[in-house]
């Protein structure tokens, strides 16, 4: 059995101290009412902090019969790693936070026969923790912060993804305390195997269904993890935007986009090389690339170098280091370096400092169009949109598909045959007077680029399909910026909503757990 004390701890089901509670005026509670994203601030009459699956169900049975202070203020929410992109764990009407955060620990469940993680680790935990204990791992984000209550039910991806494919492929089971009609809360696990269809389901709307919707996730169970590689060539360059003319951005990303239409399949060397081109606003100075590639296998330095050459080799800008932080990533290398994958992974971590910040995404089947090509080159700072000038805003554009368009179980993602997917991202500080400003730069960058399609990337189009749950985005609701007939439902779950509506009305039949885009029951 593989495990620890700090797991052993984590996991039980009692404890012989109560649960710690941060109420106003604790000099706690400020930083426990906010998260990552620095726009959203709650104010709740209270945080739990929860340490096991037990205090969960009592800290929410609790919850869930109290009355509220403030008719105003009515959610009960979730909090993990605290790094979701709108108001859905921190907004104004947030009454009660379950931080289950401290329920980290990482082990080997026997009876299971799989890796037990609790839902308040973080990726770093899985990384840091796993691997040197099991040789395994999960094809994750690079973000260390980001936590795995929220990261795992959205389908997390990460740069062993287009290898290994994505994290809920490897999912087997799943603790959830849910509420039942008649207030009272359950712990259930739910396996992908199980012989109840009911328990089948809400393993599988954990899949890709998003958090936040069916129940509070106090423990996953992981069967079947890939062993990363032993090493990996890592590269980082930019190029400066003085030496870029329309023709030339557009060579770049077409290039990058055709590379990963032709290299899809996951069992060779460029099959399995991962890459972010980090699209910067013009005022950033630079345009960022960074990819990895395994070098345990033998061709693995062979397809960085003609990845680099496939893009590299289409401009004629000359490719420098990179001098400025892009987004979430800045990574110094003077050249290419070998270094073992869990290095690796620590040079790329992408925590970022807590700020404001907007989001977007987009699932692309194909690579980009001349009318987006032309939209992103804009409002990216060029030709008549010069005014607006923030070297935080991007357009990121993260390689896909390879092993996550041939996924090892059903599940409830949906979007399983593109070959990029896009993060639009701008960032700013509060109290910042130019807020309006940073979201509609992104607002109208995004409209713009896909104008084609009423301003979004449609599920199911000829080249998009559809949105990530993993970066929530309520404009997607909004007729200003979505003009096509496809709501947020269909954009993020595609033919599987009506499932998931299915299955929240057998597991919170109460609409317990809600905010603006959660399953409707």
């Amino acid at each position: 059995m593989v495990c620890d004390a700090e797991a052993m701890q984590s996991m039980s089901e009692t404890s012989t101290l109560p649960t710690t509670v941060v109420r106003p005026g604790d000099k706690r509670y400020p930083a426990l009412s906010r998260g990552f994203n620095q726009r959203w601030i709650a104010e709740p009459e209270y945080v739990r902090l929860v340490r096991t699956p037990g205090e969960v169900r009592a800290a929410l049975e609790e919850a869930v019969n109290e009355a509220p202070a403030d008719p105003e203020r009515t959610r009960i929410t979730a909090r993990a790693g605290g790094h979701c992109y709108e108001d859905f764990v921190c907004g104004k009407d947030v009454r009660v936070i379950l931080d289950v955060s401290p329920m980290y620990g990482v082990s080997y469940d026997g009876d299971m026969q799989a890796y037990c993680v609790g839902a308040g680790a973080t990726n770093w935990h899985v990384y840091s923790h796993l691997y040197p204990l099991s040789g395994k791992t999960l094809p994750g984000g690079s973000c260390y912060s980001v936590g795995l209550g929220g990261h795992i039910p959205a389908g997390g991806f990460g740069l062993l993804s287009r290898q290994h494919g994505l994290t809920v492929d490897y999912l087997y089971a799943v603790e959830v305390a849910v509420v039942r009609a008649d207030k009272t809360v359950k712990l259930v696990v739910a396996r992908r195997d199980d012989k109840d269809e009911r328990l089948r389901d809400l393993l599988w709307a954990h899949a890709g269904g998003g958090g936040g919707n069916f129940g509070v996730v106090t423990r996953f169970w992981f069967r079947g993890l890939p062993e990363p590689p032993k090493q990996v060539l890592l590269t980082a360059l930019a190029w400066d935007w003085e030496d870029f003319t329309k023709d030339e951005f557009t060579a770049l990303v077409t290039a990058y986009g055709e590379y990963f239409r032709d290299h899809q399949d996951a069992s060779t060397a460029p099959g399995k090389l991962f890459a972010l081109l980090k699209l910067n606003h013009v005022s950033n100075g630079q345009i960022g690339l960074l990819a990895q590639v395994d070098v345990d296998d033998s061709d693995g330095p062979q397809a960085m170098t003609d990845f680099i050459e496939a893009v590299d080799g289409r401009i004629g800008p000359a490719a420098t280091k990179m001098r400025s932080v892009m987004g979430e990533h800045f990574v110094h290398m003077d050249i290419p370096r070998v270094m073992p994958w869990l290095t690796a992974t620590q040079a790329l971590n992408a925590s970022g400092e807590n700020r404001c910040g907007k989001y977007k995404s987009a699932y692309l089947r194909k690579p980009f169009t001349g009318q987006q090509i032309d939209a992103m080159w804009a409002y990216l700072g060029n030709e008549e949109y010069t005014d607006y000038v923030n070297k935080q805003a991007l357009i990121q554009v993260d390689s896909y598909g390879g092993a996550v368009n041939r996924p090892l179980h059903d599940t409830a993602v949906r979007q399983r045959d593109s070959i990029l997917k896009l993060q639009y991202q701008v960032y700013w500080t509060r109290h910042d007077p130019q807020e309006d400003a940073h979201l509609a730069w992104i607002r109208d960058t995004y409209k713009a680029t896909f104008a084609g399609t009423g301003g979004v990337p449609v599920a199911g189009g000829d080249v998009t399909d559809g949105c990530y749950i993993g970066y929530p985005d309520t404009d997607l609701d909004d007729e200003r910026w979505n003009g096509s007939d496809q709501s947020s439902e269909t954009l993020y779950y595609k033919d599987a909503y009506a499932k998931l509506q299915e299955i929240k009305r057998y597991w919170d039949p109460l609409n317990v757990f809600r905010h603006t885009q959660s399953i409707r029951p």
